[in-house]
């Protein structure tokens, strides 16, 4: 009995280690992304040739405001994931699942903001922000809101598009997942392709409304972010594999090394059953 005490000891020292760390990186990136949401971006020089991108007019609303888009891009997948994991009783699936979402949200974040700081595009409303009078100055004296101008040179690349399309392309893959809309007998069936899709609609109705807000040029919407599939990996095996629907820490090493090495077909997959209370790191 003392020896299974201590491996039960040993066991929950490792899963708080584990949610402690895991909860540590997503603070860290929080806080760096709230940090680098009031830096100073790079002033980049405005050519007269060039100019004519950047006088459009300064719309004052949002078609997507900013807290909605959050709300939809934050809530979306976290709704989806818990949705699914409630239905199925799974603790570890709602587990992972949250765990992928809000690494993916907050890494996305702190890559955004770093490239809108280095690459300080301006706005296509820019001039309508430095010269609210409509008088400009050949020397790019800005008369307008010191805010609303540095805000002004941080178009490349969108927020709005790379959050939207980083919480609704999660939402999306983890669909497509559950699914198995690209393996076995998810293939062929085109509600299902539909269903996973849906939320890529809405990611892309949200980064073009930028443009019309002439808050973003084509180019700043047009990056679409990785970010979102490269973190689902992290968690969940590819879209392809007979075990996409379960998180990797379902899967022991056997039944995983098995997958990458032979062709094992659905109906003779072995899946692991895991504890709620054993959270195993492979």
């Amino acid at each position: 009995m003392d020896f299974v005490s201590a491996c039960h000891r040993c066991t929950m020292a490792r899963q708080a280690a584990y949610i402690v760390g895991e909860l540590v990186v997503r603070i860290l990136l929080l806080v760096i992304f709230l940090i680098t949401e009031d830096m100073t971006p790079f002033i980049r020089e405005i050519q007269p040739e060039e100019r004519w991108l950047y006088k459009y007019p300064h719309i004052q609303h949002d078609a997507v405001p900013t807290t909605v888009m959050f709300t939809i891009s934050i809530a979306t997948p976290l709704i989806v994931v818990i949705v699914y994991s409630t239905v199925k009783r799974d603790k570890i699936e709602a587990f992972q699942g949250i765990l992928a979402v809000s690494l993916a949200l907050v890494l996305n974040g702190v890559v955004t903001n770093t490239v809108k700081l280095m690459y300080g595009r301006p706005r296509p409303d820019f001039f309508s922000r430095c010269f609210p009078d409509g008088k400009w100055s050949k020397d790019m004296k800005c008369t307008g809101d010191p805010d609303a101008i540095l805000e002004g040179r941080k178009s490349f690349p969108s927020g709005h598009s790379s959050f939207s399309f980083t919480g609704l392309t999660f939402a999306a893959v983890y669909l497509a997942g559950k699914l198995h809309c690209f393996q076995g007998k998810g293939r062929g069936q085109s509600w299902r392709l539909l269903l996973a899709g849906l939320p890529l609609l809405g990611a892309t109705m949200i980064a073009l409304s930028r443009t019309s807000d002439y808050r973003h040029h084509w180019q700043d919407v047009a990056v679409g972010s990785t970010m979102a599939y490269t973190v689902y990996r992290q968690y969940y095996p590819a879209l392809s594999k007979p075990c996409c629907d379960m998180p990797h820490v379902a899967i022991t090493p056997l039944a995983d090394s098995a997958l990458s090495n032979y062709d094992v077909d659905q109906d003779t997959l072995i899946q692991v059953k895991t504890s709620d209370s054993a959270i195993k790191m492979i």
